[in-house]
């Protein structure tokens, strides 16, 4: 029954307040953890650089999830209503579906009150391309992707570990994705990212599919093209650097009949509709829709084991 109430209660939070202040949120502190040691094996020979960057993705993880999961067993002693709350405040920092719809509804009015520009500067906390240059059309698919991709990475899948592992698995997960994002690049990251980028690959590789899969049961939901999504899913999720983040932008794609484009690198979907400041409310509404619906079948599996575990 804890981890029913922890999974929505955490999701009510979300839904209803801000984000915790950035000097309480844990994301936070893997940030400013994260940017310590990494000065420490910069401009190191390659081989050192990776030794280094394993070792501590690995002190990193275990340095957040394992004191939780003592903490959460000592509350679960002592007060059960206070382990609830607080199982729900930390399960929430691991996810988060209002932050990532009010960064689109941001760069969407933007663009809708003729502030290219701005809106290309906006984008910097959702994409890492750059955006010096984009026209509106590509500001509004970047936005997209955005949303898109991170559906998985921001609610998906920490809700995948937490049904394996509670609350400790998504705040492992949590880790593994903030290191990806800080140093999981190319370039001066090269080496001593490669660990945290490939743990991230390997961590995704089940919630991004399932991701595309409830993308594709929106458009059904929705009145989308549901064979398109389908269709452009298994056609051009393969397309991305990542073997990852293709599988929800291409059903997406399909699904709302756009080309999604990062120049340079791949394209996504046939070019059937106009990529407009609307189009950003439209994979919104996937969004939800594949989060909602994902919400559901996690809220019905917890239900399925505490009731197995109360007749057993």
């Amino acid at each position: 029954m804890d981890l029913i109430l922890i999974l929505t209660g955490a999701l009510v939070i979300d839904l209803l307040f801000r984000e915790p202040p950035l000097a309480l949120h844990p994301v936070v502190w893997m940030g400013h953890f994260t940017a310590v040691w990494e000065k420490w094996g910069l401009n190191r020979k390659p081989l050192f650089q990776f030794i280094f960057g394993t070792i501590l993705t690995l002190i990193t993880i275990g340095l957040f999830a394992v004191p939780a999961y003592y903490l959460l067993a000592y509350l679960k002693d002592w007060n059960f209503l206070v382990y609830i709350l607080a199982g729900m405040t930390l399960f929430k920092t691991t996810f988060s579906l209002k932050e990532l719809q009010q960064a689109a509804l941001k760069i969407k009015q933007l663009l809708l009150n003729n502030n290219l520009a701005e809106a290309r500067f906006g984008l910097r906390s959702m994409v890492k391309r750059d955006a010096h240059d984009l026209t509106e059309p590509l500001v509004v698919s970047a936005t997209v992707e955005s949303v898109t991709e991170n559906t998985c990475d921001s609610f998906v899948a920490p809700l995948f570990y937490f049904l394996i592992l509670g609350i400790p698995g998504a705040i492992a997960y949590r880790v593994i994705n903030t290191l990806d994002a800080m140093i999981g690049r190319h370039g001066q990251y090269e080496y001593l990212g490669k660990f945290a980028a490939r743990l991230d690959d390997v961590a995704n590789i089940i919630p991004a599919r399932l991701t595309g899969l409830f993308f594709v049961l929106a458009a059904i939901l929705l009145r989308k093209n549901t064979r398109a999504a389908w269709r452009i899913m298994l056609r051009d999720h393969a397309k991305t650097a990542s073997p990852n983040a293709g599988w929800s932008m291409s059903a997406a794609a399909g699904a709302l009949e756009l080309r999604l484009t990062k120049l340079g690198h791949y394209q996504l979907g046939d070019d059937m509709q106009p990529l407009v400041p609307r189009t950003i409310d439209y994979s919104l509404q996937l969004m939800f829709v594949s989060a909602f619906s994902w919400f559901f079948l996690c809220f019905a599996v917890e239900v399925t084991r505490f009731a197995l575990t109360t007749q057993a």
